[in-house]
């Protein structure tokens, strides 16, 4: 079993940055890739960033390309989004995803149906 906890969001105004953490714990095996979605009122869930935890390979939505990050810690116990520039339309609750498996292409990596272990969410808003 594996265990996401989320930290960090907020309220910030546009152009501002926030930085969310997930801490995690439970096999290494059943976390090999994570990933960030978001999810806001009356939209589907949104992958936004995904990380393989062994190869260190990233992915991110066109979205937010350039302007998140997503990275772990070298003892492999937290994920971290590092959001810069952020817009209204980034406003969203945020979760921690994680598979035991990384997907084949980065739609596959970034889709939502493709993780088994999820966190609770932390929200983000965005406004003046």
């Amino acid at each position: 079993v594996v265990q996401l906890v989320e930290f960090g969001g907020g309220s910030v105004q546009p152009g501002g940055s926030l930085r969310l953490s997930c801490e995690v714990s439970g096999y290494v095996e059943n976390r090999r890739c994570m990933a960030w979605f978001r999810q806001a009122p009356g939209k589907e869930r949104e992958g936004v960033a995904g990380l393989s935890t062994l190869g260190g390979t990233t992915d991110y939505a066109t979205s937010v390309k350039g302007r998140f990050t997503i990275s772990q810690d070298n003892a492999k116990t937290a994920t971290y989004l590092q959001m810069n520039s952020l817009q209204p339309e980034d406003t969203a609750m945020y979760y921690c995803a994680a598979s035991p498996w990384c997907q084949a292409t980065v739609a596959g990596r970034l889709s939502a149906n493709k993780y088994n272990y999820w966190g609770r969410g932390t929200q983000v808003t965005v406004s003046s």
